[in-house]
């Protein structure tokens, strides 16, 4: 049971707000927007997602730079509400097409029409977008999607290209093409976020996949949809390396830990031939969650060295190399690297002919930053900073700096090498053929090198 909903831009704007029940005093946008602001408390830089002030529970989730906050005086799940934030926010992208400030203030006349639906007197009724179709009136104002900043893991699939079009994900359910006609697709994105630790000589210690096969379906009448896995997919542990593991095809087989499945998909062959059926309710929705703890080869491998260079001073060299086909290209790469509290300054050193780099040193929190635009599989790049410090170091440095961690997107690349086979869609006649869209996106979580 929640007493309020809001949501706030990064500014602190208040962009929409529903009291449900009254029991909660005005004014608790601007409290919460200035407890998270200045949140300092334990030293966390973030906070938490769960929080209470004054007898006020506050619940909040951040989609695309936008606070989601629910506040309730009662004791409830946490995972719950946090879980519904998601929801609503899911919901309001899929009517709207595009979740933004700008889309949430054209449309919303819609935006309070649908939170009235999913919950009333702070109870929630559904968060299904299909069962809210019946019950929503408005339609959307459309958002020019072309000035828009990408929004999610689908996003980052490139215009304009025939694989890969952008403009699926910033339609809304409602709309239609030109002339009142829907146009009919369907997209099905294999979404990995993968965490890696390596040694300081270099060893994997820990890695994971985190995965999720999502689905957004534009199809008039639900037909029936069959969706063809690796056929040596196995789930749950067996023991040893991935690599161990042979096809008759000669890759390595699949081997996921654990997996879960949304509640319309139906698994009567799942086991004999690795096919999923199922009818695609309306919106975006995960077909399968998945995790993966064996081996695999890591997409990056980081090279880390400091050491000391005279009086008050030091040198680290960065290197990272992309372990990935020349075919491939990552993007929007950003390595980060905690540097000794005492150092004043870092001068830079880039490699010759480097183009769409950067470089920061973050003083507040004494973090050196370097940013590549792209990195092309096969390809290694070197960074050089020099250190200055205001005293002495009376430890080993390694010691008092790093770990050095990365974030990264890499479009149409997949390390579980889980893949889509075959997207087979029941035929109403026998011109019936919409468009397939099959899209991979692999992420860092958190991708950390011990140095």
């Amino acid at each position: 049971m929640i007493s309020q909903f809001f949501v706030l831009s990064q500014r602190g704007d208040n962009i929409v707000f529903r009291d449900y029940r009254g029991d909660v005093a005005k004014g608790t946008a601007e409290i919460f927007f200035r407890k998270v602001k200045f949140w300092k408390e334990d030293g966390q830089e973030e906070a938490p997602p769960v929080f209470n002030v004054d007898g006020v529970n506050y619940f909040h989730v951040k989609v695309v730079g936008l606070l989601f906050v629910a506040t309730t005086r009662v004791n409830v799940s946490p995972s719950l509400i946090l879980e519904l934030l998601q929801r609503v926010a899911r919901v309001i992208k899929d009517y709207l097409g595009v979740l933004n400030e700008d889309s949430l203030r054209k449309n919303f006349v819609l935006v309070y029409e649908l939170l009235d639906e999913v919950i009333d007197f702070g109870y929630v009724q559904t968060t299904s977008t299909e069962v809210l179709k019946s019950y929503i009136f408005n339609e959307p104002i459309v958002v020019d999607a072309a000035r828009l900043q990408p929004l999610g893991p689908a996003a980052i699939f490139m215009q304009g290209t025939k694989r890969m079009p952008g403009t699926a994900v910033t339609k809304s359910v409602l709309a239609n093409e030109p002339g009142g006609r829907k146009r009919e697709e369907i997209f099905v994105d294999i979404i990995e976020k993968i965490s890696v630790t390596f040694s300081s000589s270099g060893y994997i210690l820990t890695s994971e996949i985190d995965g999720t096969i999502q689905m957004k379906s534009y199809l008039t009448g639900n037909p029936e949809i069959r969706l063809a896995l690796n056929e040596d997919l196995s789930i749950g542990r067996g023991g040893g390396s991935v690599y161990d593991y042979r096809s008759s095809s000669g890759a390595g087989a699949v081997i996921l830990d654990d997996c879960n499945f949304h509640e319309s998909v139906r698994l009567d062959s799942f086991d004999m031939d690795r096919t999923l059926a199922l009818i695609p309710p309306d919106g975006e929705f995960p077909v399968m969650n998945y995790r993966m703890t064996q081996e695999f080869k890591p997409p990056f491998r980081i090279n880390c060295l400091i050491e000391e260079a005279g009086h008050l001073k030091a040198e680290v060299s960065l290197k990272v190399r992309a372990e990935f086909p020349s075919d491939i290209v990552a993007n929007t790469i950003v390595v980060q690297m905690p540097l000794p509290n005492y150092t004043t300054r870092v001068s830079f050193e880039l490699e010759p002919g480097a183009v769409g780099q950067r470089t920061d040193f973050k003083e507040a929190n004494k973090k050196l930053e370097w940013g590549l635009k792209k990195i092309v599989g096969g390809s290694e790049h070197t960074l050089r900073a020099k250190l200055t410090f205001s005293q002495e170091s009376h430890a080993n440095i390694t010691k008092e700096a790093g770990p050095v961690s990365m974030t990264f997107t890499i479009p149409m690349y997949n390390v579980s090498r889980l893949q889509v086979k075959y997207l087979q869609i029941a035929k109403k006649s026998s011109s019936y053929n919409p468009f397939r869209w099959v899209r991979y996106v692999t992420q860092a979580n958190s991708y950390v090198a011990r140095i």
